[in-house]
């Protein structure tokens, strides 16, 4: 019996300095390699270790020091100078199961290791100073010097259920928007539901700040995103952004705040931009909205040939609909006020109140083509309640037709301007007054308008104007040239080409002057009166000169008589 003891004591002792041996061996650098080679051999996985580390102070960590772990489809998993295995006598059961598993500067390409890992957890994974790849349904990702902890970890829920991170990153890549000193703390829920606890970043030299989540079905329900001092350049015009936000997922924003920011991109500026939303829904390109609200203003907005300087607006949005309760904007150097509401569903804009004052405005070069061509799908009528105009400046700088009004003033009730998606006078008074005005080289003093519209016409029941007529006047002896007196009436109709009718007086005038507004050469010469009378069409096929048919009829001081008949 003592032989047999002293034989079993002596194979514990040898199996326990085997153990000893082994655990000194496997520390080497020549039993790393040959370790990896046998895993690689009995796994789906490429493994490279250079060398495996153990401290009896850390009882239950082994480190792997210099490794490579590929899938068996030659994919990259994990690249890293250390891992920290922690290690529980949950391994008896479940090798692939740990405590804890960190990694220390290399890269993560995160989809592969989900997708290939699948039997690999812990309880807590960490990442210190790596690099992670990502892509997906919501697009690519790449994060630099990444820190981040996620607990529990298991690659065949992606997340997992019930599962919190917290992530850092000294730049982000995401979708091609460059973000810095990213933040990021949450946690994925059992129904597959994304909680964003708190997240921030720098981007485009401002910050960005939030809480949200993302639903199962990709909603996102952002409860509160702040960017401000944000400086943004793009080479997209609007249209183009719209789409953008059109191929978004749908995002409902609590509240959504953007300050201070400077923005530019094709056609289009905005500086000192604040912005505010409160309880909208974008999806696909389109809003919804029950109790919803924006406000904005700015230094200065650039849309094309557009100029606001100091815009602010106050909308509100309820239903299917915007009440614009303010806005206001400095506009080609005079003030431009306004109110009312938009329709989304039949793409009305109701105007209760529109105010010019100031204003200096010179009309496009092409602004009859552009007064032709319909309009955009999303604005098919204006109407405008009340229009108020006082002290303008009107000019058409266009050499074969010149125009200027001064001091232009005006009033409207219920005008309807822009009718499915033309513009036009549709409907409504409108009344025109000057103090003086330039019709192509010809001066006219207090010049003066008053129609109405219908559906079927517009009835302009006075237009009038002094002109000088060239002589001096005999009563005053001075070197003032005494006025003529032109007045007219016309009517428009609605249909197609826009047919019209004038009728033109003029007292005391020179008879020269229809030869400045395009009329045939008059052989008479000085002051007279005169009758025209003209009908045509203004957008007909022919062209306006084509279509015109008239009668001239003038006399001057001396008594002789002029009839004229066009064509």
């Amino acid at each position: 019996m003592k032989l047999i003891g002293k034989l079993l004591l002596t194979l514990l002792l040898l199996m326990l300095l085997a153990v000893v041996l082994c655990y000194f061996l496997a520390q080497t650098y020549w039993a790393a390699p040959w370790l990896s080679r046998w895993i690689s051999q009995h796994s789906p996985y490429q493994l490279t270790v250079e060398k495996f580390s153990h401290s009896w102070q850390q009882p239950d960590q082994i480190t792997l020091l210099g490794v490579q772990l590929v899938s068996d489809n030659q994919l990259p998993m994990v690249t890293a100078a250390q891992i920290d295995l922690v290690v529980s006598p949950r391994q008896l059961k479940q090798p692939l199961s740990f405590s804890k598993i960190t990694l220390h500067n290399g890269s993560v390409a995160w989809d592969n290791v989900t997708a290939n890992a699948a039997s690999l957890r812990a309880d807590l994974l960490q990442l210190n100073h790596m690099t992670l790849q990502a892509s997906g349904d919501h697009g690519q990702l790449l994060a630099q010097d990444v820190d981040a902890g996620i607990h529990p970890w298991q690659p065949a829920q992606n997340l997992a259920s019930n599962s919190q991170f917290q992530f850092s990153a000294a730049s982000l890549q995401l979708n091609g928007v460059s973000l810095g000193q990213v933040l990021v703390q949450g946690e994925m829920q059992p129904d597959q539901q994304l909680l964003l606890h708190n997240f921030g970043a720098n981007i485009a030299r401002g910050e960005l700040t939030g809480v949200a989540k993302r639903n199962a079905d990709g909603h996102w329900q952002v409860e509160r995103l702040r960017l401000s001092h944000v400086r943004w350049q793009t080479p997209s015009s609007l249209n183009a952004l719209r789409q953008q936000l059109a191929a978004l997922p749908p995002i409902t924003l609590k509240r959504f705040d953007l300050i201070e920011a400077q923005l530019q991109g094709d056609g289009w500026a905005a500086n000192n931009f604040d912005l505010t939303l409160k309880n909208i829904t974008l999806q696909q390109g389109d809003w919804l909205s029950s109790e919803g609200a924006v406000s904005f203003s700015a230094g200065d907005m650039v849309s094309g040939d557009i100029h606001l300087v100091d815009p602010i607006a106050t909308l509100q949005l309820t239903g299917q609909a915007i009440t614009i309760k303010q806005f206001t904007t400095r506009w080609a150097g005079g003030l431009l006020r306004a109110s009312g509401a938009w329709s989304p569903t039949d793409r009305r804009l109701q105007l209760d109140e529109l105010v010019l004052a100031g204003v200096e405005y010179r009309l496009p070069t092409n602004w009859r083509a552009l007064w032709l061509q319909p309009l955009p799908d999303w604005l098919a009528e204006v109407q405008i309640g009340k229009l108020n105009a006082s002290n303008n400046l009107l000019m058409d700088t266009d050499p074969t037709f010149p125009f200027q009004l001064t001091a232009l003033e005006g009033d409207a009730d219920d005008l309807l301007l822009v009718r499915d998606h033309r513009w036009g006078i549709w409907s409504g008074a409108l009344r025109l007054n000057a103090s003086d005005a330039t019709l192509n080289k010809v001066e006219l003093r207090r010049p003066s308008l008053a129609l109405t519209a219908d559906a079927e016409k517009i009835q302009v029941t006075e237009w009038s104007a002094f002109t000088p007529n060239g002589r001096q006047s005999d009563a005053e002896n001075s070197a003032h040239q005494p006025y003529g007196m032109l007045d007219a009436t016309a009517q428009v109709g609605q249909g197609i080409g826009k047919p019209f009718t004038l009728a033109l007086a003029g007292r005391a005038v020179g008879l020269q002057l229809l030869e400045q507004w395009g009329w045939q050469s008059i052989p008479l010469s000085g002051t007279g009166s005169l009758q025209l009378k003209l009908s045509g069409e203004l957008n007909g096929e022919r062209g306006f000169k084509a279509a015109l048919q008239g009668q001239l009829q003038a006399v001057n001081q001396q008594g002789q008589k002029l009839e004229q008949r066009l064509p």
